[in-house]
């Protein structure tokens, strides 16, 4: 029997996930930066699924680029006769092949893509799919409307974006508005205590528009492990050595002041530093959901741990204090209407 955590509502769609889900791109292994992730293959895949859905966790998210597909694959047959109790989400756009048309999100790969992904999976519908990246190349009145037909038809149930910027988001919920298509519910966002740029436009649009947040690498690429302390040297097996130049940039001394807050409020907590710093993006605005990843059982296990409690004001305000960075025009409050004429701090520029 699962064990209940945690629904929040996907946006404005009327769905709801689980408060943390997990990230399938530890299944497969292939490639230089998948294969750091993690290489579960399907009997491993098939147990973590199953530890997922024991305590709740049913929401899981892949992509048809990770380890060119084997991941949509491997849970694919991990989730074979329990389709009905998971929620699936896929991403694509990326490229995924050599072909002109391997990429981006044209009416003719967004098609094909979906029913390639369908058969990875093993399944007939997507629950959730998102677009991986903004499309320049393609109208979004087309892109909208091809995926306004991919929900028509039911093989689709919800759509969403991911690494799409604010003016981006806005422009394709507009076009879904004018002609009365689908609009995006899910926006599959970076961040973590050591990366909050999604603070500065994606969280308000978010609030306004209905689109609930999926976070991406909620512990900053691995850097809120624990694993990462000033004055060490970063373990062998951190994937930080093989994939640094993809991760999202981050000052060294910024992440240590962070882990040094972080490693205080586990002494007062008795949790870990990863279930802290999990908690801490649960609690703020916008967020429907975290994914969670693992290389075995123990680091589910204790991912798992980060819901079911909360953090205290003073835990709270300690980590957003050390965790800020400067805020740039024209996103801090004085610029962005976040003060209201009856209490805006003076003029900066006076």
């Amino acid at each position: 029997m699962s064990i209940s955590i945690e629904q929040r509502f996907l946006g404005h769609s009327g769905f709801k996930v689980p408060v943390l889900g997990f990230g399938a791109g530890t299944f497969g292994g292939q490639g230089p930066l998948f294969s750091a992730w993690g290489n579960s293959q399907v009997q491993e895949a098939t147990r973590i699924v199953d530890l997922c859905l024991e305590h709740g966790v049913n929401l899981f998210d892949t992509a048809d680029v990770y380890s060119d597909g084997e991941s949509e694959r491997i849970l694919g047959k991990a989730l074979a006769g329990k389709r009905d109790k998971a929620i699936i989400s896929t991403k694509m756009s990326l490229r995924v092949g050599d072909g002109a048309n391997e990429v981006g999100a044209s009416r003719h790969h967004l098609i094909k893509a979906t029913e390639q992904a369908l058969q990875r999976l093993n399944t007939d519908h997507i629950d959730i799919l998102q677009l991986h990246h903004f499309d320049a190349h393609t109208p979004v009145e087309s892109v909208m409307k091809t995926l306004n037909d991919l929900v028509q038809s039911g093989k689709v149930g919800y759509i969403g974006v991911s690494n799409f910027s604010g003016w981006q988001i806005m422009k394709s919920q507009a076009v879904a508005d004018r002609y009365g298509y689908q609009r995006f519910v899910a926006n599959q966002a970076y961040y973590s205590l050591v990366g909050r740029d999604y603070e500065w436009e994606l969280m308000p649009l978010g609030l306004d528009q209905g689109l609930g947040a999926i976070v991406w690498s909620p512990l900053g690429w691995g850097r809120l492990t624990g694993k990462m302390r000033r004055g060490q040297a970063l373990p062998e097996q951190s994937r930080l050595h093989e994939t640094k130049q993809f991760a999202p940039p981050v000052a060294d001394e910024h992440v240590y002041d962070v882990v040094d807050v972080l490693e205080q409020i586990a002494s007062e907590t008795g949790k870990t530093i990863p279930q802290i710093a999990l908690n801490w993006v649960l609690s703020r605005p916008s967020v429907s959901s975290v994914l969670i990843g693992a290389r075995n059982e123990q680091q589910l296990l204790d991912n798992i741990g980060a819901v079911g409690w909360s953090l205290n004001s003073a835990q709270l305000a300690a980590l957003n204090e050390v965790s800020k960075v400067a805020v740039p025009y024209p996103y801090y409050p004085y610029w962005n209407g976040q003060f209201t004429e009856r209490n805006r701090p003076p003029c900066m520029a006076c």
